[in-house]
């Protein structure tokens, strides 16, 4: 465990591009058994194991900030800048007496309050910072809005030099290429970190769903096909299972859940369910194809249904027998492409919008017709793509963790 500082002018809940990923990045850490703080000028805890230490120095707005940034903008480094830079330093100095590791976002590539970039490399030249890991979002040397601002000469060099013994992390592989240029830096000692999206707060799943989600870290496969029937045999899921050990040739990450629990009305579901479990041992899916019915006694409640529509990439519904279909309905209303056994039910109800098989088909055509899809279809790539590379718990796993522990 590590007791990490997060420094920005502002935090959650002043809205912004850069608060939003502060407000992430904090939780993940937390969430990961680490220390996390917030030290802005401006903003509010984000929880109790989340505080905020206010500098109202800090803020790219402060009077004493704007009188400074009207002295820069006559070349006037004096002054306002050295009484500021030298308070903030102090104030700084106290707050990360117990930090491990410092991670800056922005204010040492913006020129909104040079006074903290400059008290910021006061202290790290002296020796007096915490593992520093500097995280630029944008650059000001780089975008023309900003260049009448800036002036050749310190403070605003530092803007564009390379601090030595720091980590340098961009956003974006331009923002790679855009520092590296400007600080003389080999691309490749240049993290990129992208943004992410927060799928539980972007789709509003239910509690049970994300207990689910966590419990079968479902949202790490690509592509995700939906299930959503009881157990029973009529439902073919046997076929489902052999399609999918089939398509994971081609589609290593691809995943089947099943969302129904065993049908209430025949004692052999139970057997039935039995034979399914170890035919998905005997085919090596045990952490592809999942039974929530494993998890959780009983139907779930719509709702929660209605959350797997949104995370599926496909509805897969390979039955002998339908009385109507409504999940191919369902799936239209989700926007959804469906793959379903040809049968007069799902036929009347599909047209010629779905893609039929028969329930008898070989499991491997049925996996061909899918991978085709998932092949050709932009939407379905890239969507399965955004989900697996730029989903924040995805993000915070594979990079963010890593240099955290990682020695600059």
């Amino acid at each position: 465990m590590m007791n990490i500082a997060l420094l920005h002018y502002s935090v959650p809940p002043i809205v912004g591009g850069v608060e939003s990923v502060i407000g992430h990045h904090a939780r993940l850490m937390s969430a990961d058994g680490h220390a996390v703080r917030l030290i802005a000028a401006r903003g509010e805890a984000l929880s109790g194991e989340i505080p905020l230490t206010r500098i109202p120095l800090a803020d790219s707005r402060h009077e004493r900030v704007t009188a400074m940034n009207e002295e820069l903008k006559r070349g006037e480094v004096a002054g306002h800048f050295e009484t500021l830079r030298d308070e903030l330093a102090g104030e700084l100095q106290k707050t990360f007496s117990d930090v491990n590791l410092l991670i800056a976002h922005n204010v040492c590539s913006l020129n909104k309050n040079l006074a903290l970039t400059a008290a910021l490399h006061q202290l790290h030249i002296a020796g007096n910072l915490p593992r520093l890991i500097l995280w630029h979002h944008d650059l000001a040397w780089t975008t023309p809005r900003y260049l009448p601002e800036l002036r050749d000469g310190y403070p605003w060099n530092l803007l564009k030099t390379d601090w030595g013994n720091t980590a340098h992390v961009v956003v974006s592989d331009w923002r790679r290429d855009e520092l590296a240029s400007l600080m003389n830096l080999d691309p490749a000692v240049v993290r990129v970190v992208p943004n992410g999206v927060d799928l539980n707060e972007f789709h509003k799943f239910e509690p049970l769903t994300r207990s689910l989600l966590e419990k079968t870290r479902l949202l790490d496969a690509a592509p995700i096909l939906l299930l959503p029937v009881r157990v029973t045999p009529r439902k073919n899921i046997e076929l489902a299972l052999r399609a999918l050990a089939e398509l994971k040739s081609e589609f290593p990450q691809a995943a089947l859940v099943v969302t129904g629990p065993l049908g209430p009305h025949n004692g052999n579901n139970a057997e039935y369910f039995k034979t399914l479990l170890d035919l998905r041992k005997q085919l090596g899916l045990e952490n592809s194809m999942r039974f929530l019915a494993e998890l959780r006694d009983g139907f779930l409640p719509d709702e929660v249904i209605a959350d797997f529509y949104r995370i599926a990439d496909a509805l897969f519904l390979p039955s002998r027998e339908e009385g109507f279909g409504i999940p191919l309905i369902e799936a239209a209303f989700s926007r959804l492409p469906a793959f379903c056994a040809d049968i007069p039910p799902l036929r009347k109800l599909g047209l010629d919008d779905a893609n039929y098989f028969s329930p008898d088909e070989n499991p491997a055509s049925v996996s061909k017709m899918i991978a085709d899809y998932f092949k050709t279809s932009p939407p379905a790539r890239f969507a399965a793509r955004a989900r697996t590379s730029f989903r924040w718990e995805a993000i915070y796993r594979a990079q963010i963790a890593p240099l955290l522990q990682a020695q600059i």
